[in-house]
């Protein structure tokens, strides 16, 4: 496969997972604001969002006093936000119309009803839009294109750039939500273990899709060692650290083993010791490391391992 073409697969399914994730941060806002938790009040929610999304600078030079009508704006409409929902489903798009040969007629055409519909609520007055409406579409439609995806596209080396974009993107998604949570939102430490620390757990969870499989899989309490525990190192919830990172180097190897001797794995290399060095810790471990500094160090190691992927594959000569 030619590297552009793999590019763009890869970029298609790391932009689908971005729209998803920038439909959730709205969503954790929401919830969020209506138990306010300090002085500041929802402005201190909105602004450890556009932390977590990497978006802050640009915010402030753009819009500068929060408000949730300019968040909103900016987290799904602002095409100058390279993390908006507009902005990455329409990257999404236009990666799949450039490769359109390599992907499915149901594939393509899930993809572009996404963005079709998209243009329709552009067109909308703003105050008829809410926040759950905006949710609902993004997260429907991405979940639309997925279930093609694994439906109908043949198991080739395409198939595994798309889901190689998917599962790094989510791996780094879900450790952002969870530092937010730890490390923005909670304001101060005497309120760790409270009714307000559980709330935003919960939020945190229903966000992620998570809240009934929580249940399922740990009873009732919700405490902050078990929701970190299933939103890192459970292999059964589907949006772990553990289980995005697993699954992004069996993509790896399927590469590997699809191009043979002739390409380099350092990317393959990199995700293997990663997940390895993930294995190897416990909740004990990561909160005694604490769990901003783990997270941190997830974030940069992905972040490496993404690069790697570039490097390998995508820059010439595959």
């Amino acid at each position: 496969m030619l590297s552009r073409t793999a590019s763009n697969l890869f970029w298609m399914g790391r932009h689908l997972e971005r729209a998803e994730t920038a439909a959730r941060l709205l969503d954790v806002g929401q919830r969020i604001t209506l138990l306010p938790n300090t002085e500041a009040g929802y402005q201190n929610e909105w602004n450890s969002l556009l932390q977590a999304s990497g978006t802050a600078r640009l915010f402030a030079e753009k819009h500068g006093t929060v408000t949730q009508e300019k968040i909103e704006e900016f987290i799904f409409f602002d095409r100058d936000n390279p993390s908006s929902v507009a902005c990455c489903l329409e990257k999404a798009r236009e990666a799949g119309r450039i490769v359109r040969t390599a992907l499915t007629s149901q594939v393509w055409d899930a993809l572009n009803m996404a963005y079709q519909d998209l243009r329709k609520i552009e067109r909308q007055p703003r105050a008829s839009l809410d926040t759950g409406l905006l949710t609902d579409f993004t997260t429907g439609h991405t979940s639309t294109v997925r279930g093609a995806i694994n439906a109908t596209q043949l198991r080739n080396d395409g198939w595994h750039f798309m889901n190689l974009g998917y599962g790094l993107e989510r791996a780094d998604a879900t450790a952002r939500l969870l530092d937010v949570k730890y490390f923005v939102l909670l304001p101060r430490i005497e309120f760790a273990g409270s009714g307000l620390d559980t709330y935003q757990w919960q939020v945190i969870l229903r966000a992620l899709s998570a809240h009934r499989s929580y249940h399922w899989a740990y009873g009732g309490d919700i405490t902050a060692e078990k929701v970190a525990d299933f939103l890192i190192l459970n292999g059964e919830s589907p949006r772990s650290l553990i289980t995005s990172l697993y699954e992004s180097v069996w993509q790896l190897e399927g590469l590997a083993r699809r191009y043979g001797e002739g390409v380099p794995t350092t990317a393959r290399d990199k995700g293997r010791e990663v997940l390895a060095a993930l294995q190897g810790r416990d909740i004990d471990m990561i909160f005694d490391e604490g769990l901003h500094e783990f997270l941190s160090w997830f974030i940069r190691e992905l972040a490496e391992v993404s690069n790697l992927v570039h490097q390998d594959y995508l820059l010439g000569g595959v």
